[in-house]
């Protein structure tokens, strides 16, 4: 496609598509952001303390985490739009289960379901915009999706906040069900020209499972054991039954013909080390944001609607400067700026161990959030960068739900810990152990990225220099590629 096609009108069929998209997406991201600061409220209403909040978010990342990747494999064989039609109706119905539930059990358990829906949304949505643009424009079109689906992040605090504050934790919920209504009109108008694409190919159901089960018996030991204690066989049983069936999982993905997790992808060094980085910067994101939510609303004092706006600047300093960041590491690699990204991100969650009681914001809170907001937005599209850039670019699909998956796997553990880094009630020497242990885990992906991320061009220049007396001379290599 040509310069001066690109910039020809899209066709009604992209622009539909492009909408549809853009808000499945959206509503599967905002509800992964949205919970946090109505957790305070549930709890008061449906009771069970640290223990069903931690569920409340790690139910829905569970299944979500576990999922996302068979999602992408059921799209491919029974077609895009029909799975995301699947996933917006089961969706839409079980947000309605969430805004219903009576008590902390069945909003539990509808989150698990929802987390089912969600997996369904997101890899179809975005496979569908690949599919139906090329060029430029499909580069355009994807540049608009990442934009609107970035921009949940920031309006979920706002919706959250205000819901719970003027109305009920129970609208954030509710409010699914509009837009899942209003483009379900144009979903089913998108099947007719959107064939499965590959019915001959295997769904890893087995993987799925596996996964689900290795990762839900460890999340359920770290996150029951405050209740029941380490003794108690509810306890160490799923914790047992998990480790080993997630070594059975690997086992598995590693022998079958058509894995769900390409474990040969972690061979390739910017993607292994890119996805390690991963692991740390994301657990600690989800960790110290899912604490300070909370922090500031039931120890600080805030509204849920003034918690959420408190904790915007990063994302806000994230939306504006992400691109210029993603320009220089496009110009100078990405190894530093994923090095330096971490360890700003970890100053800044430290600077928050000044906040004391009576809360001061502005000073105990805003200073930290400005720092992780310099320090998210300069190692965000770096990451994205080394990751994507290192695979065949007919394998960027599954590597990008690799990459989205890791992320949500991270939260889903960390948030499981949280109960043992706070302890069973939020007090402010637990907020300080948890802001450390976020730190702490910032500077593990500054330090991953540091020692194993290789800017491209530089290896291939080292690559293509040194090649001859590479055995005899490993420290000059190395110096070079740094």
């Amino acid at each position: 496609m040509t310069d001066a096609a690109a910039l020809l009108p899209r066709t009604p069929l992209q622009k539909r598509v492009l909408v549809v998209a853009i808000v499945a997406s959206f509503i599967a991201i905002l509800d992964g952001f949205v919970v946090n600061l109505a957790l305070p409220a549930i709890g008061r209403e449906l009771g069970g303390g640290l223990v069903i909040q931690q569920w409340v978010v790690d139910a829905y990342l569970l299944t979500l985490g576990a999922l996302i990747l068979v999602a992408g494999s059921l799209s491919d064989h029974f077609g895009r739009a029909r799975i995301l039609q699947w996933g917006l109706a089961g969706f839409a119905l079980t947000s309605v289960m969430c805004g219903l539930a009576w008590n902390g059990e069945v909003l539990v358990v509808s989150r698990a379901l929802q987390g089912i829906a969600g997996a369904l949304l997101v890899p179809s949505s975005l496979a569908m915009i690949i599919t139906s643009f090329s060029g430029p424009s499909q580069s355009k079109a994807i540049g608009q999706w990442s934009g609107w689906t970035s921009a949940a992040a920031i309006v979920a605090p706002l919706i959250g906040g205000v819901s719970v504050d003027l109305l009920s934790w129970r609208v954030i919920f509710f409010i699914n069900v509009i837009p899942a209504v209003a483009i379900w009109p144009m979903l089913a108008g998108l099947r007719a020209s959107d064939a499965a694409r590959d019915k001959s190919k295997r769904i890893d159901y087995l993987g799925a499972v596996l996964a689900m089960i290795g990762l839900g018996g460890p999340v359920y030991a770290f996150i029951e054991q405050g209740r029941m204690g380490w003794m108690s066989v509810q306890v160490w049983l799923p914790l047992l039954v998990g480790a080993m069936t997630m070594v059975l999982f690997l086992v598995h993905e590693a022998r079958t013909r058509e894995p769900m997790l390409p474990l040969r992808l972690f061979a390739i060094r910017n993607f292994g080390w890119g996805n390690l980085a991963t692991l740390a910067i994301y657990g600690g994101i989800s960790l110290g944001f899912f604490v300070l939510g909370i922090y500031l609303q039931q120890v600080g004092g805030m509204g849920a609607t003034i918690a959420g706006i408190a904790l915007l600047p990063a994302t806000v300093i994230l939306m504006l400067t992400a691109s210029y960041f993603g320009g220089l590491a496009g110009k100078y690699g990405p190894r530093w700026f994923m090095t330096v990204g971490p360890l700003l991100c970890g100053v800044g969650f430290l600077m928050s161990l000044s906040i004391q009681e009576p809360l001061n914001y502005w000073t105990q809170v805003l200073p930290g959030q400005i720092v992780f907001g310099v320090g998210l937005t300069t190692l965000v599209a770096p990451l994205t960068a080394a990751i994507l850039g290192a695979v065949p670019q007919e394998e960027a699909g599954i590597s990008s739900a690799v990459n989205n998956a890791v992320a949500r796997i991270a939260g889903l553990i960390c948030i499981a810990f949280a109960g043992l880094i706070v302890g069973p009630v939020f007090t402010r020497e637990g907020l300080y152990n948890a802001l450390i242990v976020t730190a702490a885990l910032f500077v593990v992906g500054g330090v991953a990225s540091a020692v194993g991320i290789r800017n491209p061009l530089t290896e291939a220049a080292v690559t293509a220099d040194s090649a001859p007396d590479t055995a005899s001379d490993d420290g000059g290599s190395a110096d070079q590629r740094s």
